[in-house]
């Protein structure tokens, strides 16, 4: 599943087969993707799905199709006993009278913990990294560490029909820069539901959170993010994908409150070597936006995720 965006209210996201090579590779991409203009680093985005694609048909070893059917559908269930690291580059073009593009490089490292016979804890983080433009004007703006979102997933370990987790969002204001965070402790209930088929992956998740401290002059926060999944299975590890963030500032003005993108894109979980990737690009439109502050009229998020399966004892 394409990997559920933080609650960063910016104002108005490859390993070889060394772990020498992993590094280089993985300085590089936060390097490069964090440090361009948009232009750039749309270049990047594109360069490097080509790559993957042109280095996977050339290197990877086939591997077994049932093997492959599960990885497919580990990384569409966002409570799965599967640790992954999602790099995930979000471009919002075309805001304000300027034109301007914000960028949100999210890493979000996911670690399923068994807690109990019965019981896992899925720990995921969200750290955003946001270049965020100043809409009013042609060149400033601010870069840096965003609000973090660690969410915390309680799932039974039997895998019956419907596959569902429940716990804590949490929002920690980790902002370097005032324009790039809410400045308060903010904390409230996620659930995720989904089910699964040979060919269907089908759920969704909410969580709603509210401030409880936090900077005093900082607005009060009590904001919903609601992203529903549909992913279908195609073969070699394809599949096809519409995973949008809806989110909703219910503090907003009337008119203002709602985010509410639309559109889908592709993806392949296939190997480099001996290490599983996930590739995915998606295009959004945002068919309800508020004009105030003004906001990107269309989106799109590029993700590269690695993927550590358990091995077989």
């Amino acid at each position: 599943m394409a990997s559920t965006g933080s609650f960063t209210n910016v104002s108005k996201v490859f390993p070889f087969p060394s772990i020498k090579s992993q590094q280089i590779g993985l300085k590089y991409c936060l390097y490069h993707g964090v440090s361009m203009k948009f232009e750039h680093r749309a270049y990047l985005a594109v360069s490097v799905l080509l790559l993957l694609a042109t280095v996977s048909h050339a290197q990877q070893q086939k591997p077994d199709a049932e093997d492959s059917q599960s990885l497919v559908k580990a990384i569409q269930n966002p409570v799965a006993s599967l640790v992954s690291v999602p790099i995930q580059e979000n471009v919002n073009p075309n805001i304000g009278p300027f034109d301007r593009t914000q960028t949100v490089l999210n890493i979000q490292p996911v670690i399923p913990i068994r807690i109990a016979e019965n019981w896992n804890m899925i720990a995921r983080v969200i750290i955003p990294l946001v270049q965020q433009p100043d809409v009013t004007q042609k060149s400033t703006g601010a870069y840096g560490l965003g609000d973090m979102n660690p969410s915390f997933f309680f799932s039974p370990v039997k895998v019956n029909k419907v596959i569902w987790g429940i716990g804590p969002a949490i929002v920690l204001p980790t902002a370097t820069n005032q324009t790039l965070g809410q400045g308060k402790w903010s904390l409230g209930p996620t659930v995720v539901a989904l089910v699964q088929s040979k060919h269907w992956t089908i759920g969704a998740l909410v969580n709603n959170v509210w401030s409880v401290s936090g900077q005093s002059a900082r607005p009060d926060v009590n904001q919903m993010l609601f992203q529903y999944f549909i992913n279908y299975n195609l073969e070699k590890g394809w599949y096809l994908t519409s995973s949008p963030i809806i989110t909703a500032n219910w503090n907003a003005p009337s008119g203002n409150e709602w985010i509410v993108p639309v559109g889908g894109g592709v993806g392949r979980v296939f190997r480099l070597g001996f290490q599983p990737v996930n590739v995915s690009l998606a295009f959004f439109v945002n068919a309800v936006r508020p004009s105030t502050p003004p906001s990107s009229p269309w989106g799109v998020r590029f993700q590269v995720a690695f993927l550590y399966p358990k091995k077989e004892k």
